[in-house]
């Protein structure tokens, strides 16, 4: 029966908007995301798992007045949907008010889609996931010292964003995303050490080698051998940039416009005043050819664009929405991320510190002596009062040098003494959704022995 054929998704929430005004609601969006994901585990050379899942979700949200609802289904079939937009619009009218409900204004949705380049329209067959987890693993076991596997894998995914509202807008995109990567133990016994690599990318071509990604895994592993521990004391930290990307998640929470119009955030007052050193951007960019969270437009539809969030040291924006948006009596920054069963919350997109002037090795040059981070335990972070203190673990330098490893310590400040007081290295790489060079942050306090 054609009841049960799937629609086209853009006819599908076109339908579903105009069911949804016919049944009393003032305005209306919906969203379709379509996914497909493979994997593979691959462990002491034999195969554990291959997986292939595909999936297709919808949200439907509605408002009358200042009430909304929202309604979900993962049966995208006509006869499945019928009922959604009546029962949206029910739930609606017994919501509570919300002064700051509403869609994205009009004459800020996105109307031009760039061609972002995050598509790969080769999907890779099973085979070939197995064997670059096969050789992931086998690379970081041929390393010396290596003398366990956790594992090698591989996946793929793809997914389908199509967004509609009752204002008019439009927009649909896709993107996939390719990984690949191993962990592995050194050493025996009570003494084993682990560590691990890995490569994303949205096109195959831009995949580090299996092989590449095994080595430095097991070299990673193998360097951790016989940890000390140091005492406590106060000096220079250095973030490997595997950690130093978490400093600007912390500081991309601390300036999320829902945060700020609660009054919760350590940076609440600090809107166009000094956050980071002079000389230091912070740019969030959506539009970066095959970044692994780019996209056309927001959650909401609007237009999103390249902004430097922090410029020479000085924050000159918040991430919002366009309901925080409305709470401080802004205009939304295109930042709104989404599900499908929930309200836009800001987020960002491509996150990044700009590349510094100095060398990783100069940075550690003059530290007579320090600690090289390359771990990070626990979630000890006060998003209110900026309070840092987190299990650690990697290198002790001594006289400008790596002399050797260190665990079982804790590293402690205040995010807005270590923003302050921040130098990034010149090795920017882009290998995640947010990403920072090396950084080195000064009189951090470290618990040891």
């Amino acid at each position: 029966m054609t009841t049960n054929k799937k629609q086209d998704p853009r006819e599908t929430l076109e339908d579903l908007i105009r069911a949804a005004k016919r049944a009393g609601a003032d305005a209306a969006d919906a969203l379709v995301v379509e996914s497909v994901a493979s994997s593979v585990s691959y462990r002491m050379g034999q195969l554990e798992d291959v997986e292939r899942a595909e999936s297709a979700d919808l949200g439907l949200r509605v408002f009358v007045g200042r009430q909304v609802a929202f309604v979900s289904s993962t049966d995208l079939t006509k006869a499945a949907l019928a009922e959604l937009p009546e029962r949206a619009v029910a739930m609606a009218k017994l919501a509570p008010e919300d002064k700051f409900a509403g869609l994205a204004p009009k004459e800020l949705l996105a109307r031009d889609f760039p061609n972002l380049d995050i598509e790969d329209p080769n999907e890779p067959p099973a085979d070939l996931l197995i064997a670059r987890a096969k050789d992931a693993e086998a690379a970081a076991m041929a390393v010396p010292g290596v003398t366990n596997s956790e594992g090698g894998g591989a996946s793929f995914g793809r997914s389908a964003v199509t967004l509609a509202t009752s204002e008019g807008f439009f927009g649909a995109y896709a993107g996939t995303s390719h990984s690949v990567g191993v962990s592995v133990l050194s050493g025996e016994g009570t003494g084993m050490e682990r560590d691990y690599e890995s490569s994303s990318s949205r096109h195959s071509a831009d995949l580090d080698s299996s092989e590449s990604i095994g080595k430095s895994a097991g070299e990673r592993a193998v360097k951790r051998l016989n940890p000390r521990r140091v005492k406590s004391q106060s000096v220079p930290v250095i973030f490997d940039p595997r950690v130093s990307a978490g400093l600007l998640g912390h500081f991309a929470g601390a300036i999320s416009g829902a945060g700020i119009a609660r009054g919760v955030s350590f940076l609440k007052e600090f809107m166009g005043k000094q956050v980071f050193a002079s000389g230091i951007s912070v740019i969030d960019d959506p539009h970066r050819l095959r970044g692994q969270r780019s996209k056309p437009f927001d959650g909401e539809g609007v237009r999103n664009q390249r902004r430097a969030i922090i410029e020479d040291g000085v924050l000159t924006t918040w991430l919002l929405d366009t309901a925080s948006a409305k709470q401080l009596g802004l205009t939304t920054t295109g930042h709104a991320a989404r599900g499908t069963g929930g309200p836009p919350s800001p987020s960002t997109t491509n996150f990044y510190m700009e590349a510094g002037k100095l060398s990783p090795d100069e940075l550690i040059a003059d530290i007579r002596e320090g600690l090289y981070l390359t771990e990070l335990m626990g979630m000890g972070v006060n998003g209110v009062t900026g309070d840092y203190s987190r299990g650690a673990g990697g290198f002790w330098i001594e006289n400008g040098k790596i002399a050797y490893p260190v665990s079982e310590i804790t590293i402690a400040s205040n995010l807005k003494d270590m923003f302050r007081n921040l130098t990034p290295a010149n090795d920017l790489v882009f290998r995640y959704g947010t990403n920072a060079p090396t950084i080195r942050v000064e009189g951090m306090t470290i618990a040891g022995a």
